[in-house]
């Protein structure tokens, strides 16, 4: 691709320009072509425009997959506004951290999570108003119910509420370059909250080019995904779409037994996977829809290399395992009959990678170290982190990019994944921060201290796990505890195991040695919350 059109608004007019009619995208009911989706952008920047939304603003999306969630986006876009997405599992603290840390002044929200905007304090962030993308704004009788600890919030932001505006008369397109931030994406904090990535335009170009030629996309694919909009891997799809002329499905959420059936009703043959999802497809007894469909192939990271050859018996579909990560891009990908099945895969053209040791020397073939990433072309990958300066000048020391995994590169060129060295969980495709668990656990009377950790799961992923300190006198009950943190966390983050000790395991300094609770693990005093029947539930 030429360089002009390295950001959404020149990508998207370039492809209005050739090819209006093409389709490109549906979610629902709705579905537009690349001409619509250009033309849509404009209008939807008019609207955000005459709501007072300028370039460099953040406006923030609460909500899951709708058509109306890449309508804001795209026009927030061609704007040169800045979105950040918001999980929809978020509750209480963590969105009011988002909103507070992005100073988001516009919020766009599915009506039924506005409830959560009860538990946000109207003077810890910079929200003016707030969009309700599904049908019209709440009456007053129906503001969010108020918390004890903020007792005035639920009114506050019902009378900041109002529907979406229509679109509006449209606007040119901002006058942007590549390495301008088009989106914030929050990963999970280590020993901190966590980070909001700063993406720029050409980055999120970049991830839909790479990611497309390594699946080998065509102008004649469907792709559907089943991943949410507000996570990298979803809207990479859009930009693969974008990028080669092919048409994005996206549906509401992944369903056991609605995958296969989703895949076939909309012609896909293009797949998005996450770890955990291939084991749970594969548990269910075998069926006819399994081979009753299009899709050839499906990228799929984290899957364990056991499950490949037997979920393509199976489906006929293959998978496509890779690395990449919110600041970074697809760089490391094992394709279909080069030799590196059963690896995260080669490094692709375009990248570069070193394994080093703590100084950021470079490590043999053989020998494990951090995986440090970079790339030839400006922008491909993310810029830092939002208003952390002191974390992105450590991530991106020396001119690389710090991933915080710990690999092995062979002398064929394969890399394999060891551990993680950044104190992070991965659960359900979800990267949660020990340390918010942690804040929240903390704020629990009868907790003195705390510790979360990953642990392996039966799906080779992570589970949560909490070592716990009682206060002084304090009797600790798991079931109330678990009540206690559902509330207050994401549903995919409330620990799953419990342990009650004495004291920490601590260095000369005071720090918690997580190292040695996570190598001891689950044992026998260890309380389960799924051996124990306690449910979370999936709050949206």
């Amino acid at each position: 691709m030429p360089p002009h059109p390295r950001t959404v608004p020149g990508l998207l007019a370039d492809r209005a320009a050739n090819d209006p009619d093409r389709p490109l995208f549906r979610c629902g009911d709705e579905a537009w072509s690349v001409g619509e989706a250009a033309s849509l952008a404009a209008a939807h920047a008019g609207a955000l425009a005459a709501a007072g939304i300028a370039r460099g603003d953040r406006v923030a999306l609460f909500s899951g997959n709708r058509p109306e969630f890449m309508r804001v986006f795209l026009g927030s876009a061609w704007l040169g506004a800045i979105a950040v997405p918001i999980n929809v599992a978020c509750r209480g603290p963590q969105l009011q951290y988002y909103l507070a840390n992005s100073g988001a002044r516009l919020l766009c929200v599915e009506r039924a999570l506005l409830a959560e905007l009860a538990h946000v304090d109207p003077a810890a962030v910079a929200l003016e108003r707030v969009w309700v993308l599904d049908g019209a704004a709440p009456s007053p009788h129906e503001a969010p119910d108020a918390s004890p600890g903020f007792s005035s919030a639920g009114a506050h932001w019902a009378a900041r509420t109002v529907a979406m505006p229509a679109p509006a008369s449209p606007v040119m397109p901002a006058s942007l370059a590549p390495g301008d931030t088009v989106a914030i994406l929050y990963t999970s904090g280590t020993t901190g909250p966590s980070k909001g990535v700063c993406c720029p335009h050409a980055q999120l170009i970049a991830w839909g080019e790479h990611t497309a030629r390594l699946l080998g996309v065509t102008r004649d694919d469907v792709l559907c995904t089943t991943l949410p909009l507000f996570h990298v891997n979803a809207l990479n799809g859009f930009f693969q779409a974008l990028a080669s002329g092919a048409r994005q499905v996206v549906e509401t959420r992944f369903s056991v037994s609605g995958f296969w059936p989703t895949m076939a009703r909309h012609g896909a043959t293009v797949g998005y996977l996450l770890g955990a999802m291939v084991p749970m497809l594969l548990a269910r007894a075998a069926a006819a829809d399994e081979r009753g469909h299009r899709l050839r192939i499906a990228l799929a990271p984290g899957v364990p290399p056991v499950l490949h050859e037997r979920f393509r018996e199976r489906t006929g579909v293959v998978l496509l395992e890779g690395y990449g990560s919110t600041e970074t891009n697809f760089v490391i990908a094992a394709r279909p009959g080069d030799g590196a099945e059963g690896t995260m895969g080669r490094l692709q053209p375009g990248f570069s990678a070193r394994v080093a040791d703590s100084n950021d020397a470079e490590l043999p073939a053989g020998e494990a170290g951090e995986l440090l990433l970079r790339a030839d072309a400006p922008f491909a990958f993310a810029t830092g982190y939002w208003g952390m300066p002191q974390q992105t000048v450590e991530a991106w020391r020396n001119l690389w990019f710090h991933t915080g995994d710990r690999v092995v590169r062979d002398a064929e060129g394969r890399f394999r994944f060891v551990d993680r060295l950044k104190d992070a969980i991965r659960r359900r495709g979800e990267n949660i921060s020990s340390h918010e668990v942690e804040q929240v656990l903390l704020s629990h009377p009868a907790v003195a201290a705390v510790a979360a950790f990953p642990v392996r799961s039966e799906l080779a992923e992570d589970e949560v796990m909490v070592a716990i300190v009682p206060d002084a006198g304090a009797r600790i009950d798991p079931v109330e505890l678990i009540r206690f943190c559902e509330t207050r966390l994401p549903h995919f983050a409330v620990p799953r195991y419990v342990d009650l000790l004495e004291d920490l395991p601590r260095t000369e300094n005071g720090k918690v040695r997580k190292v040695v609770l996570r190598e001891r693990g689950v044992g026998p005093a260890t309380w389960d919350r799924e051996a124990a029947g306690v449910v979370v539930a999936r709050r949206r």
